[in-house]
């Protein structure tokens, strides 16, 4: 074995940020709680931060501002929090889709897409949907033909994340194998 071979295998000392992206329901939030608890890092859920720096709910501020304020203010807190050295972060739907906001995540940390199909998505929001402003009032085959054609939409966007695995069925072990991670490899969170 070559000397560089060893490279791969030694754990990383240093994690950094790992941006879970995704359409709403894709398991950002639950993949990124385990992933983090099962590394040992802190979880940032930026929609749980928005909704402390605001003071209100996602949809209630969607509902008084419009979604263009929404996107303005949620492009704002991604780039003005001051996050941990190593960190997961979840991420709102359609952060990703707006502004420069995935090529600033790239530029400071690794993308992430969870993709997940349209039809489990529904299943997952179904019960959920009165949290979701986008979603209100859509049930059925009408929340998976809204769901079907937003993906389709932001999915081109999503594809672009620096790592693509399938939200289904994964757990944090896989996924942190999946990135190269180890438990207690990265220097503890700060």
């Amino acid at each position: 074995m070559a000397e560089g071979d060893t490279d791969f295998k030694k754990e990383k000392t240093y994690m950094g940020l790992t941006f879970l992206i995704g359409f709403m329901g894709s398991g950002k939030t639950t993949h990124g709680r385990r992933l983090a608890a099962y590394l040992n890092v802190d979880f940032v859920d930026l929609d749980d931060l928005f909704e402390q720096q605001t003071g209100t709910a996602i949809s209630n501020y969607f509902t008084v501002f419009g979604e263009e304020k929404f996107r303005q203010t949620e492009s704002a807190l991604l780039k003005d929090t001051v996050y941990p050295k190593n960190a997961i972060v979840s991420t709102g739907g359609g952060l990703p889709c707006f502004f420069d906001n995935l090529d600033w995540m790239k530029q400071h940390g690794t993308t992430v897409y969870l993709q997940v199909p349209p039809q489990v998505i529904a299943s997952r929001l179904s019960n959920a949907k009165t949290e979701r402003p986008l979603l209100q009032h859509k049930t059925g085959e009408e929340l998976l033909q809204y769901i079907t054609q937003k993906l389709t939409e932001r999915e081109p966007i999503y594809l672009q994340a620096q790592v693509i695995i399938s939200g289904v069925g994964i757990s944090a072990r896989k996924l942190a194998n999946t990135l190269h991670f180890n438990p207690g490899s990265s220097s503890g969170s700060t």
